[in-house]
């Protein structure tokens, strides 16, 4: 059941906030060129450097072509320079920016509007589609953080406001102060894919639905391990994800079968394991993936999600053969 081009160009409302997005963003963890202690940045020893200038500027061309055009980044990615990166390439372009706060370890919640303010001048933007809280912790207040973020929609300067890695109670506390505010949360970011179930257990996704938040999922492809780049064995790029379960061995083992089941399904639309991988997210209305792309072959194929529909009966396929990931 082959879609129509219309499903590239189709835009909803991010959760129930005022932003309309596409159904599938683009992760731009490791662009940019960090340098200094930043050159050392997890993400950069998980998944390997940026391809370069050149190509991540093909990238975003090749997402923007494809119908994707909302971009996920980082004040921490890269000590500042995934911002600054993204922000040089999107002048000019019709893209949607998100991005979250802090930039380091050592945020203060009354630093907010300075962060805010140093992200914008990095992306080289006056105000930013959306602004997220990157990861909660008990000695940072969440009702003084959405205050502070509902100030930042007041003055102009956030469009909509999210989290990232909040637990169900949290996502319910930050969406609380925000509607008394007169503000929706409008998504939680969190780790989701086919190999990583969690949030369907833990009472993120749940709660998701029940107050109309948005999941975006970061990791959709599981680090890579679903596009079945690596099932022969091959190594992919990064120091540490090298020695990740997924990649090795037994871990291999275990997920040639859903690689397997991606090929197949794939193989009725002429679709890529990623493409159904992601296409499996999309069809969840609630779900918003953000793959990374370091070049334009991958944001090409990433963009190919949006084409085409899985039936019930994939779906449900999908959902047997992973159930061992849901924890």
């Amino acid at each position: 059941m082959n879609g129509s081009g219309d499903c590239m160009t189709m835009l909803t409302p991010l959760g129930r906030s005022t932003l309309m997005v596409p159904r599938l963003g683009v992760g731009a963890m490791t662009w940019g060129e960090p340098t200094g202690l930043a050159r050392w940045h997890p993400a950069k020893l998980a998944y390997g450097g940026a391809h370069g200038f050149d190509e991540e500027k093909r990238a975003l061309e090749a997402s923007i072509a494809g119908g994707v055009t909302l971009f996920d980044t980082a004040a921490m990615y890269s000590g500042g320079a995934a911002e600054r990166r993204l922000g040089e390439l999107a002048q000019e372009k019709a893209v949607l920016i998100a991005t979250k706060f802090p930039g380091s370890f050592f945020f203060r919640t009354a630093d907010l509007p300075k962060e805010l303010d140093a992200s914008l001048a990095r992306l080289q933007r006056t105000s930013v589609e959306l602004y997220q809280h990157h990861f909660p912790t008990n000695a940072k207040a969440i009702p003084r953080l959405m205050e502070l973020m509902a100030d930042a929609v007041a003055a102009g300067k956030v469009r909509a406001v999210g989290v990232s890695n909040y637990s169900a109670q949290q996502m319910r506390l930050a969406h609380a102060v925000l509607a008394d505010r007169g503000i929706a949360l409008a998504s939680n970011q969190v780790e989701y894919s086919l190999l990583h179930r969690q949030p369907e257990i833990n009472g993120v996704l749940e709660s998701c639905r029940e107050l109309g938040v948005t999941l975006i999922a970061y990791q959709p492809l599981a680090g890579g391990a679903l596009t079945g780049k690596y099932a022969a064995g091959a190594r992919p790029a990064g120091v540490f994800r090298r020695f990740m379960k997924n990649f090795r061995g037994s871990g291999l083992e275990a997920i040639a079968p859903v690689v397997a089941l991606l090929r197949e399904i794939g193989a009725r639309y002429g679709k890529s394991p990623a493409q159904v991988a992601l296409r499996w997210l999309i069809e969840n209305e609630h779900i918003l993936p953000i793959p990374g792309a370091k070049n334009s072959r991958q944001a090409a194929d990433n963009a190919g999600a949006l084409i085409f529909h899985l039936t019930p009966a994939e779906i449900e396929a999908l959902d047997r053969a992973t159930l061992a990931w849901r924890g």
